[in-house]
């Protein structure tokens, strides 16, 4: 029997993941059997239980692959000396997640994907062990980022830096629900708001 080569073995793993992204985002977790995932991939159904054992795996390979495209991007912007502006930065980082990531067909299905899948973690422990754990090694990254603001004469460091790495991330996570639920939801708006933000002054009193 010819080998199989690791290539072929990650393309049709990722075959299998970005058509059940498809499926998901139109229907929903609950709407989607593995027989609509098996029609959209074209494949048999030992083939794809190859890779995955069912919904719930697909789902968490979905997660898993959100959060490692997004702590990926701040690891980056860490490693700067000093990193963008958290304007900058975060305009940089749904940039970077947000065009057609994990088999979405564009930004707007994929943040109802994301939606979706912080939904079914309310109700699936399976899910929710491994989106825990993805948000702290998350929390970290991003820390990161600002102790090396902090390094850089930036920042001050009477704030614990979880705090900022938290208010960072529910910025980011609110303009994803906001582009879910709502649509219109533009990058250039959160990076115009946070710098309008950034330079507030209080008056000193008189």
């Amino acid at each position: 029997m010819a080998r199989v080569s690791p290539e072929h073995l990650e393309a049709r793993r990722r075959q299998i993941i970005d058509g059940a992204a498809r499926c998901f985002t139109r229907n929903g977790f609950h709407a989607t059997s593995m027989q609509d995932v098996l029609r959209e991939v074209g494949l048999s159904a030992g083939a794809v239980y190859r890779y995955f054992s069912g919904k719930e795996e697909l789902i968490a390979a979905i997660v898993g692959e959100a959060f490692d495209a997004i702590r990926g991007a701040f690891e980056e912007a860490a490693r700067q000396s000093p990193p963008p502006p958290p304007d900058e930065l975060l305009g940089h980082v749904l940039r970077t997640v947000l065009p057609g990531k994990v088999g979405a067909d564009s930004r707007d299905e994929f943040t109802r994907l994301i939606v979706q899948v912080w939904a079914e973690t309310l109700r699936s422990e399976e899910l929710a062990q491994p989106l825990r754990e993805g948000f702290r090694r998350m929390r970290g990254s991003w820390a990161e980022v600002v102790d090396a603001y902090r390094e850089a004469g930036i920042m001050p460091a009477d704030v614990p830096a979880d705090h900022v790495a938290r208010t960072m991330m529910a910025v980011a996570q609110g303009f994803i629900a906001q582009a879910a639920l709502f649509g219109d939801a533009r990058v250039e708006q959160i990076e115009d708001g946070l710098k309008a933000l950034m330079s507030m002054q209080v008056p000193k009193p008189s």
